[in-house]
C-alpha cells in the first residue's frame, strides 16, 4: 500500500517541519536538508506495517550524503531517539 499523491504531499510538509537531524546540536530540519521527500516516499511504501515499523525501515532506507557524496550514512545515524519516535506519530493516521 502506498499513499496518494495529496496525502504524500502532507506527509513530505509534515516530516520537513517536524523532523530534523542533529549534529554537534545543531538541528538541520529534513526540509532544509533535501531529505523529507526521500523519507515521505519511503514511509509511503511501508505503512501497511505499522507507524513503528514503518517508521524505522524508512529512515534505515534512506542515506544521507555527505562531504559533497564522498560517504553517506543512514538517516537513522542522524536523528535524536525522541524524533523516531515523533515520525511515529506523524505516521500513525496514514497506517489505519
Amino acid at each position: 500500500m502506498s499513499l496518494s499523491a495529496s496525502d504524500l504531499q502532507e506527509l513530505q510538509s509534515a516530516l520537513a517541519e517536524r523532523l530534523y537531524v542533529q549534529i554537534s546540536g545543531w538541528h538541520l530540519y529534513l526540509g532544509d536538508a533535501n531529505v523529507a521527500s526521500a523519507l515521505a516516499i519511503e514511509c509511503s511504501a511501508r505503512v501497511n506495517q505499522g507507524a513503528e515499523v514503518a517508521a524505522r525501515q524508512a529512515l534505515d532506507a534512506v542515506k544521507v550524503p555527505l562531504a559533497g557524496g564522498a560517504s553517506q550514512l543512514p538517516l537513522s545515524k542522524l536523528i535524536p531517539p525522541a524524533q523516531l519516535r515523533d515520525l511515529e506519530e506523524i505516521l500513525e493516521p496514514y497506517c489505519g
